[in-house]
């Protein structure tokens, strides 16, 4: 028995379903709203002021006003307004005041960063600054490079040459390769990097020529040819995938190479400057609709056989609108397969896995299957397929070998592509059944090596400020645990360990942090109550664990309906983490995870 109010339950969901309900605006889905970011606005407002700091006057003060407003008490930045101080945001932000007037705000803004870099680089020149970045990204350039160039486009440390000597010299020549050149060789994740390839390679050429003679003569030879490159990969919309940084860095280096009158340009600052916000902050991308969109369906109908809150006639425009953002044909950038969907409706984005399974759930979930659903499905699972490494997991965006976030096989994703698959896997034909069944067994496989020994997995693209090297157990493990226990898949003993585990690290208020003694928030309580409520259902009335699992729900239950009461304390968690291990919050999240986990306690309650 569960000891909390049914009532209570009742009108905290009644509240919480409204307000999410309302967020849809009268559209087919749901925009949602990430948290303004100190790291893209200081990227989107040095790329303002290299491209033409007269004509973008306004919007480049606005930006740095707001950047002087935002700063933490210790004089750093962090990546949201609600994130702790690190060194990437930090030194961008103080490098793009290198275009600010002499006002005392900006000095002290200036000097205050300047303090913190120092006080954890051990100083703030060139050299300290561009050892802390590298130590910081290790092997993985794809922001390192950025990052110290941007420094260095500043104008920060003056004009030597030795500045550019120290920033790696990105092979841009390799984009005048096919595709099918990086499939060949299994580097599917070249397609994904190649915006920032080109435009950091092409800078750092431009700036400090090599000194081998071949080098030299390959690269000049390709400068024209992978320019064009990087315009056949610009979405209409101006926006590398949908992301201002990304965008500001190809931006700045562009600009700085002589091609800030190209169309690249032009498009690329259309995007930055009408994805500005009245504040004068960016956000790192534009928004998470499709996400939010399937995450929301698949609350609203958590712990029954239909979101029932939703009225036919909008589960019907749903529908339509998430079939819309099917990639029908093979990705014009990435090149990848047909099938799967992206993160967002617009332009920038391109298929996932996270978002291919969160929208095959849905379908299910909106209950409107007929033939062309089925279709779309097959193709979305036969999608997933393609991203399975060879270890079983599923990757993000491409298989490969495991070495950057973008082909790392991830434990959140894959238990929720098992999901994905179990919904759907009575309406596949034969070869496709076998081909999933296989996919499943896999995966399964995966989810079983990679569970910690205590019980835990840990995801990909979510993390914790405060937690051990800032992972987010508790996001990953109940997730996983949710996934599985939703479907008839022989998992029993990895679903007890983890239950188990999570039921350790339960605080003493009741709630949930990202692991074991970290403060409570909305989000990881009602992600840990939704996972525990899910595997805590499927369980006889005679399990031996059962009790203790229902007095842990019960205390997550209180703590969750104590602190969306009123909707007043439903301030978001940073929880997410972007490209680039880059933090943000989002506005929907604690609404979509407490319906989820409330709606899954109350139908335990009866």
């Amino acid at each position: 028995m569960i000891d909390v109010n049914k009532s209570d339950i009742d009108n905290s969901l009644e509240l919480l379903r409204r307000t999410l309900l309302a967020e849809r605006g009268g559209e087919s889905y749901w925009r949602g709203e990430l948290s303004s970011s100190a790291l893209a606005t200081a990227t989107a407002v040095c790329a303002l002021s290299l491209v033409d700091a007269n004509e973008y006057e306004s919007q480049i003060e606005k930006g740095l006003g707001w950047l002087c407003e935002n700063r933490n008490a210790d004089g750093g930045f962090g990546d949201s307004i609600l994130s702790e101080s690190n060194l990437t945001t930090t030194v961008l932000v103080r490098a793009v005041f290198e275009f600010a007037e002499d006002s005392d705000i900006n000095c002290r803004t200036k000097k205050d960063a300047e303090k913190w870099i120092s006080e954890r680089a051990g100083g703030v020149s060139y050299e300290h600054i561009a050892n802390a970045i590298d130590s910081h990204y290790g092997k993985d350039k794809t922001f390192s490079v950025p990052i110290l160039t941007m420094c260095a486009l500043s104008g920060w440390f003056g004009t030597d040459e030795k500045i550019w000597r120290r920033i790696k010299a990105l092979p841009f020549e390799l984009a005048v390769f096919p595709h099918e050149f990086f499939r060949w060789l299994r580097l599917h994740v070249v397609s994904y990097a190649l915006p920032a390839l080109i435009a950091m390679g092409q800078v750092r050429f431009y700036k400090l020529r090599p000194r081998n003679p071949i080098t030299r003569f390959i690269r000049g030879m390709a400068r024209r040819k992978t320019f064009a490159v990087l315009g056949t990969t610009q979405p209409g919309n101006g926006g590398f995938l949908e992301a201002t940084p990304l965008t500001s860095f190809v931006v700045m280096a562009i600009a700085a190479c002589g091609y800030e009158k190209s169309d690249v340009v032009e498009r690329s600052v259309k995007f930055i400057l009408g994805s500005a916000r009245d504040d004068g902050s960016w956000a790192i991308d534009t928004d998470l609709a499709t996400w939010v969109t399937t995450l929301s369906v698949n609350a609203l109908a958590a712990g029954s056989e239909s979101p029932s809150a939703i009225s036919m006639d909008d589960r019907r425009d749903i529908q339509e609108w998430l079939l819309g953002q099917q990639f029908r044909k093979v990705h014009p950038f990435t090149n990848s397969p047909a099938g799967g969907w992206g993160w967002t409706d617009l332009p920038g984005a391109v298929p996932d896995a996270d978002d291919t399974a969160g929208a095959l759930v849905a379908l299910a979930n909106l209950q409107l299957v007929d033939e062309p659903i089925k279709k779309a499905a097959a193709a979305g699972a036969q999608w997933l397929i393609g991203v399975q490494n060879t270890d079983g997991g599923i990757a993000t965006f491409c298989p490969g070998w495991s070495k950057l976030p973008f082909d790392r096989s991830a434990t959140d994703l894959t238990g929720h592509t098992i999901k994905a698959f179990a919904c759907w896997l009575e309406t596949f034909d034969g070869p496709l059944r076998k081909r999933v069944e296989a996919a499943i067994a896999k995966a399964l496989g995966f989810l079983k090596r990679n569970q910690h020994l205590d019980g835990s997995w840990v995801p990909l693209w979510f993390g914790n400020e405060n937690t051990p090297e800032q992972q987010n157990p508790v996001y990953g493990t109940a997730r996983v645990l949710s996934h599985l226990s939703d479907v008839s898949i022989d998992s029993a003993s990895m679903l007890e360990r983890a239950a188990g585990w999570l039921m350790g690290v339960q605080n003493d208020d009741g709630g949930f942090g990202g692991g074991a003694g970290v403060s409570s928030s909305i989000e990881e309580t009602a992600l840990a109550l939704d996972g525990l409520a899910a595997y805590t259902s499927g369980l006889p009335e005679s399990d031996g664990q059962r009790q203790k699992l229902e007095q842990t729900i019960g205390g997550a239950a209180k703590w969750l309906i104590e602190h969306t009461a009123g909707l007043n304390n439903l301030t978001p968690n940073p929880i997410g983490l972007y490209f680039a291990s880059l933090w943000y919050y989002e506005k929907l999240y604690p609404v979509i995870f407490s319906i989820s986990a409330l709606q899954r306690v109350r139908e335990m309650c009866g």
